[in-house]
């Protein structure tokens, strides 16, 4: 895949106190993933190339991927396409890139939703809802040693963007 062409549409900084290492077990490990992820477990085979899956806690896929770049502990970059057949064939595929660097004390972790096409603000609502809330229940689980409980549904104007282009819902 030819990543050149993906920009990015959604990019979020946060700082954590912990190390490279351990940021990096958490975004990778479904141990840790399950914990502040909504229940969802991360299965990343960490090679270009390998697979990338994050599992409902019912089991079931809800993230298919391919690493596309690995390059422990300071930056991965996967494809990231909901199991929602009729959005990645209309959207296109998303990569997403985490950043992971020393800050001090602290890491620094950016992470990017990047799109080889424009993508409506009204779509991109999912992510700008819904990475915030991930990130800030890792670094709650990474500093205090538990996860964020943050309740969330799919954004109306999201949904009502998709059944416009004639998604709907799974």
């Amino acid at each position: 895949m030819n990543i050149d062409h993906f920009k990015p549409a959604i990019v979020y900084t946060i700082y954590i106190a912990s190390t490279p290492e351990q940021v990096w077990q958490a975004l990778t490990s479904a141990e840790f993933s399950r914990q502040y992820f909504s229940g969802f477990a991360i299965e990343a085979e960490l090679k270009v190339g390998g697979s990338f899956i994050a599992r409902a806690p019912d089991g079931s896929v809800h993230i298919g991927g391919e690493v596309i770049v690995c390059e422990p502990p300071n930056r991965l970059t996967v494809t990231w396409n909901v199991n929602w057949p009729a959005l990645v064939e209309k959207l296109g595929p998303t990569l997403v890139t985490y950043e992971i660097e020393p800050a001090g004390d602290t890491v620094r972790l950016t992470m990017l939703q990047s799109h080889d096409r424009p993508i409506g603000d009204d779509i991109l609502s999912g992510g700008r809802q819904g990475w915030p809330a991930i990130l800030s229940s890792l670094k709650s689980l990474l500093e205090n040693g538990s996860a964020m409980t943050i309740p969330m549904k799919p954004p109306q104007r999201m949904l009502a963007a998709l059944k416009e282009l004639g998604i709907g819902a799974p």
